[in-house]
C-alpha cells in the first residue's frame, strides 16, 4: 500500500469523489453476501452480484461500475473470459477495474486476466480491511499488487501463457526509464522506487507515467507482465538484482 501521507491524499480524494460503486462476481452465494456486508459497512455501494462470467459482464454493462471483483472459475463463462469482455467492451461507460479474486494455489489463470487488464488480485481470504483498501486503491487509479505473490505468480506462469503476451516495443524507453520498469516489476511502490533511485517520488511518477504512456499500458499490473514478457526481467533471476 502506500505511507501516511498518500494515505491522507487518497482518502481526501475518496471523499471528495462520488460514492464508489461495486459489482462481485462468484458462484458461491456466501462469498458474495460476506464481501457484499463488508463493502457496505464501509460505505461502499455494491450495485450488483453475479454468479457467473455471462452474468458478470451483463451487470457491468447494466450498472457501469467503478471496481468489478472476479472470480476465476465459474460456470458458463469464467473471470478470464469476463474479464476479457468487460475490459474490451466499447460498450462499457467507463471501464471498470477489475480485482482477481483467487486462492493460495495461484490459478494459473490470474496471469492471463492480469495481462487482460485486470488491475490485480486479491486471496479470497482477504481481512476486511484490506478487501476495502483494496477497492479504494484501485478506484484511485492504482494496481493492486502484493509483490511476494505477484514475483510467484509471473514467474511460474510467464513463460506458460504465450497466448496472452503484452507485445510491446521497448526500444522507445530512455535507459532511466528501463531501469524503473525493471524494478517496477518487483513490486516497488513509487516511494520505494524513489529511494533506490535517489529520485524524488514526483520524478519517479513522471517516469512511471511516461512508461504507461509509450508501452500503452493500463496500469502497474500490466507494467509487471511487459517487464517479464520482453525479458527485461527473467524468471528466477530478478528485477535489479533482488527479485525473487
Amino acid at each position: 500500500m502506500t505511507g501516511a501521507a498518500e494515505a491522507g491524499a487518497g482518502a481526501a480524494a475518496e471523499a471528495a469523489s462520488p460514492p464508489l460503486r461495486v459489482v462481485i462476481v462468484d458462484d458461491q452465494a456466501l462469498v458474495r453476501a460476506g464481501f457484499a456486508m463488508i463493502l457496505a459497512a464501509d460505505g461502499i455501494e455494491v450495485v450488483a452480484e453475479a454468479a457467473n462470467g455471462v452474468q458478470a459482464v451483463e451487470a457491468v454493462r447494466r450498472t457501469c461500475p467503478d471496481v468489478v471483483l472476479m472470480d476465476i472459475r465459474m460456470p458458463e463463462m469464467d473471470g478470464l473470459e469476463a474479464t476479457r469482455r468487460i475490459l474490451g467492451s466499447a460498450t462499457v461507460t467507463g471501464v471498470p477495474r477489475v480485482i482477481i479474486l483467487t486462492t493460495f494455489d495461484l490459478d494459473r489463470y490470474v496471469y492471463a486476466a492480469l495481462a487482460a487488464g485486470a488491475s490485480g488480485f486479491l486471496l479470497k481470504d482477504v481481512s476486511p480491511e484490506q478487501l476495502v483498501g483494496a477497492v479504494r486503491l484501485v478506484r484511485l487509479g492504482d494496481a493492486l499488487l502484493a509483490p511476494a505473490i505477484t514475483r510467484r505468480l509471473v514467474e511460474r506462469f510467464a513463460r506458460a501463457d504465450r497466448g496472452t503476451a503484452l507485445h510491446r516495443d521497448l526500444s522507445t524507453l530512455t535507459p532511466r526509464e528501463l531501469e524503473v520498469l525493471q524494478l517496477l516489476a518487483s513490486g516497488l511502490s513509487n516511494a520505494e522506487l524513489a529511494a533506490r533511485l535517489s529520485l524524488s517520488e514526483a520524478t519517479v511518477k513522471t517516469h512511471v507515467a511516461r512508461i504507461m504512456a509509450k508501452l500503452g499500458l493500463r496500469d502497474r499490473a500490466q507494467a509487471v507482465v511487459v517487464a517479464y514478457e520482453t525479458g527485461l526481467v527473467t524468471p528466477g533471476a530478478g528485477a535489479g538484482g533482488e527479485l525473487g
